[in-house]
């Protein structure tokens, strides 16, 4: 199984770099694991919705120019489903015994994801109704991929 994170704008805090290298390191044992950052749009001070919507469309432009058709989609967004980890750790199990060989968990810049890549998304998934940092929701998604094939091969995890 391969998973991808597509992921806007880079991530310039080494603590937040070194936490990723750890983690991607983790998963070399379960999965092959590619991180793609596509560049983000800066966004003025008190930007108006309609520039907003022309920024998230144009990161959304990038983020599907990385998606395979064939791809299951996994997009990262505040009014998605809640899971605790187990339901994570069997939805990635079912994805893999149905086949899916590429899964793209998408992580969208600082205004969120567009109209179009939340279309594309096979699922919604949400980690809180909180807002994170998305430099710091890829450090806590690469856990909790891990936590999963941890929870799936029987090995022990922290609960």
């Amino acid at each position: 199984m391969k998973i991808t994170l597509v992921t806007v704008g880079k991530i310039k805090e080494r603590f937040y770099t070194d936490a990723i290298a750890e983690y991607t390191k983790r998963l070399s044992r379960y999965c092959k694991t590619e991180i793609i950052q596509v560049a983000d749009e800066k966004t003025p001070d008190r930007a108006g919705e309609a520039l907003e919507h022309q920024i998230r469309e144009r990161e959304g432009e990038r983020i599907l120019a990385q998606i395979r058709d064939d791809a299951y989609v996994i997009a990262l967004a505040i009014e998605g489903e809640m899971l605790d980890s187990v339901q994570l750790s069997e939805k990635l199990g079912k994805l893999g015994l149905c086949g899916r060989s590429q899964i793209v968990f998408v992580i969208g810049g600082s205004l969120g994801l567009s109209e179009a890549v939340m279309r594309r998304a096979d699922y919604h998934l949400s980690f809180s109704r909180m807002t994170f940092p998305h430099q710091l929701m890829r450090v806590i998604l690469l856990e909790q991929i891990y936590r999963s094939f941890r929870i799936l091969t029987g090995e022990p995890y922290h609960k």
